[in-house]
């Protein structure tokens, strides 16, 4: 049986492959980045069937909202609350870890997001950065999660 060809694909090996699944998303999925510049799996994410793909609906214009809207924290409880959306709508874990050597900026704070396939290395960046200039401005914030792990011994 010979195989279908796609004029997108003149080798014909992967597209017949991928293209059923993408159509099968029933949102729209973020642009890939360049090639060599991301490790974020993408494709390897699209290939497998069953995968929590929520991640790849944070394309470019939704990670500028979330950028914002993080920025725009002014409260330990909205952060939280923020977080906990992140990983409901798009499976993505944040974790703030205070240093066990004190805290005396916020640089002292650990702020990641936790690495999944389909996640982008520029996300994994711009989120805890905009969460950083968010705990600059809201130094209460950092007391806040300095209290919540029992750092200020007023827990």
């Amino acid at each position: 049986m010979a195989q279908q060809r796609y004029p997108d694909d003149p080798f014909g090996f992967f597209i017949h492959l991928i293209l059923p699944m993408l159509q099968e998303l029933p949102f729209p999925i973020r642009v890939e980045c360049p090639p060599g510049l991301c490790v974020c799996n993408r494709e390897q994410l699209l290939e497998v069937a069953g995968a929590d793909a929520r991640v790849l609906m944070l394309t470019r214009e939704q990670e500028k909202k979330l950028l914002e809207r993080i920025e725009r924290i002014d409260s330990y409880e909205q952060l939280q609350h923020v977080s906990k959306l992140m990983y409901d709508q798009l499976g993505i874990t944040l974790r703030i870890i205070p240093s066990i050597r004190g805290v005396r900026t916020v640089r002292g704070l650990t702020i990641q997001l936790a690495e999944q396939p389909g996640l982008c290395r520029k996300t994994r960046e711009k989120v805890p950065a905009a969460i950083r200039r968010c705990l600059d401005q809201q130094p209460h914030i950092v007391y806040a999660i300095l209290d919540a792990h029992d750092l200020l011994g007023q827990g």
